[in-house]
């Protein structure tokens, strides 16, 4: 019996805790050496960002597809340049892809993540900003039609934002008050719902109130609380292509 097995007999969740801050501190040596060893600070940006999007591949289930890009919406207008996007890999298709670059419909986003070398208030503002660049677009939603009938156009639901960074700037971290303040001072468009600072804690308001978790087992409680919430959102709208093949000049 191997050391992993063994252990797991003995105390499961002693054993989950410790293989789960095994990958945190994976993650953490990863960000640690692109830090120390990559001296262009935009190339040292996308090996972060790849290391989040790697974890995030990992651990979501396959319904949703994880990337950078650019979000549009039917009327042709887009957001900033997304670190991260988690949208729907099923049921629609991204335009105009070129290697990495990509052009994601509104309604298939779920989630928009910035990435960032230390969590403080300018960068708070940072991903505030990117967030609300996405949730300023138009999203439509059509009726479907199945075997019994037709189901009606499905409520947008609120699109989650976040911010995933290395460490924190505040002497008190993630339970200080200079934080909660300025998480807090983010409204409407530009709120925050989550985040993670991999040598710290992680935060998320998906409950109503801002909960912040351990230290150890940050990486964790992230992944977790964001699966459960992406599962809580369900399925994306059903997109109306006729909007967007409206620029054609067509009427349809």
């Amino acid at each position: 019996m191997n050391q992993a097995k063994a252990a797991s007999k003995i105390d499961g969740k002693k054993f989950l805790r410790e293989a789960f801050a095994a990958e945190q501190a994976v993650l953490a040596l990863q960000l640690d050496l692109s830090s120390r060893s990559i001296t262009h600070s935009g190339v040292m940006g996308d090996v972060n960002e790849q290391h989040f999007i790697d974890v995030l591949r990992k651990y979501l289930p396959m319904r949703y597809e994880v990337s950078q890009g650019i979000v549009i919406d039917s009327n042709g207008s887009t957001s900033e340049q997304i670190d991260i996007v988690i949208f729907d890999n099923q049921y629609t298709p991204t335009l105009l892809d070129q290697k990495s670059h990509r052009f994601i419909p509104a309604e298939a986003v779920y989630c928009v993540l910035e990435v960032k070398p230390t969590l403080s208030k300018p960068y708070l503002d940072y991903a505030a900003a990117k967030a609300h660049s996405v949730r300023i677009l138009e999203r439509t939603s059509v009726a479907i039609p199945h075997a019994g009938g037709v189901y009606s156009p499905k409520e947008l639901f609120p699109i989650i934002a976040g911010i995933v960074s290395t460490k924190v700037d505040w002497t008190d971290g993630l339970i200080g008050r200079p934080f909660t303040e300025n998480l807090a001072a983010l409204g409407d468009t530009h709120t925050l719902n989550c985040g993670l600072a991999v040598s710290d804690r992680a935060f998320d308001t998906f409950t109503g109130d801002l909960t912040i978790s351990e230290p150890q087992g940050s990486l964790a409680f992230f992944i977790f609380r964001l699966i459960q919430r992406l599962q809580a959102l369900g399925t994306v709208p059903a997109v109306d292509w006729n909007k967007y093949a409206s620029f054609l000049g067509n009427d349809f």
